[in-house]
């Protein structure tokens, strides 16, 4: 399951890369060494080291506590497993996003903000504790084990293909906002799943543009759920800057801090992952 799933991922993060350097917006990023290295290995972790221990250690809980259950539920529709994935998975990770933009969690959602642009890349930067502690990917083990193996495949394609695309520096959506015909559509998308203008409005440096919204917008496939829990924003335009303003004032953070917090602590000034930066982050999510 993991091999075929890594597969396809790499497919699709290849087919985006592709875009965005045909496209030339990768020449914009700018990207630093820390930069790259906090996003290569943070998805390296995430595919080989994260996701696979999750899984493994679901399935042996299950295998103790509830043997016989083992694809118990594998008779199930399709469609009935793909609604309780939506609110397994999807439905949480909302949860899980939402309260990470608290003081609590923000250091461990953190990095993930810390990008000076939008592209595939950063779908995946996040500190190392903020996957394993995801709610949703240990109930996706559960689920597994229940026998929701091959629709949890299909389902995670379409979720990461709809992840990667709004965090993608190739605006697919533009068109749909700039061709008249194309608004019915673009209306029905813009408010089912995540789109770049939607998401990028979620990274943006400031809200004063009118345009960023980064208290809201935390939908991951399902736009819906930020528009049922009141924290939608839908404006079709993009923010023209990314970031946290106190990186700015500050200077970023070491690749490593970022990734591995609290094991190791920034020394940065005013910094919400340093030892005793809980004022710091409180600051950083009231501008968030």
């Amino acid at each position: 399951m993991p091999l075929i799933q890594n597969i396809v991922l790499a497919a699709i993060i290849a087919t985006f890369a592709g875009l965005e350097i045909a496209s030339g917006r990768h020449k914009d990023f700018h990207a630093t060494r820390d930069d790259t290295k906090l996003e290569l290995f943070m998805f390296l972790s995430l595919v080989a080291v994260s996701q696979p221990l999750i899984f493994a250690l679901t399935g042996q809980l299950c295998e103790w506590l509830m043997p016989a259950q083992r694809s118990a539920w594998a008779h199930w529709p399709w469609w009935a497993m793909a609604g309780v994935l939506l609110l397994a998975d999807d439905l949480t990770q909302y949860a899980w996003h939402r309260v990470s933009h608290t003081p609590l969690l923000w250091p461990l959602h953190r990095a993930h903000h810390t990008a000076h642009y939008m592209s595939i890349r950063v779908t995946y930067r996040n500190n190392f504790f903020y996957y394993l502690m995801m709610p949703g990917l240990w109930a996706s083990g559960v689920l597994i084990y229940l026998g929701f193996g091959t629709v949890y495949l299909v389902y995670i394609v379409v979720k990461l293909t709809v992840i990667l695309g709004a965090h993608s520096a190739v605006r697919w959506d533009e068109p749909l906002y700039r061709i008249r015909w194309l608004h019915p559509l673009a209306w029905v998308l813009e408010r089912t799943i995540s789109t770049p203008a939607t998401h990028w409005a979620h990274h943006a440096l400031t809200n004063d543009d009118g345009i960023g919204h980064y208290k809201g917008n935390f939908g991951n496939l399902l736009f819906v759920l930020d528009m049922l829990f009141g924290t939608a924003k839908i404006t079709r335009r993009y923010p023209a800057h990314v970031g946290l303003q106190d990186d700015r004032v500050y200077g970023k953070e070491r690749w490593f801090v970022e990734m591995f917090y609290p094991l190791i602590r920034s020394r940065r000034a005013q910094s919400a992952l340093a030892t005793g930066g809980a004022a710091s982050a409180e600051a950083e999510v009231r501008r968030r």
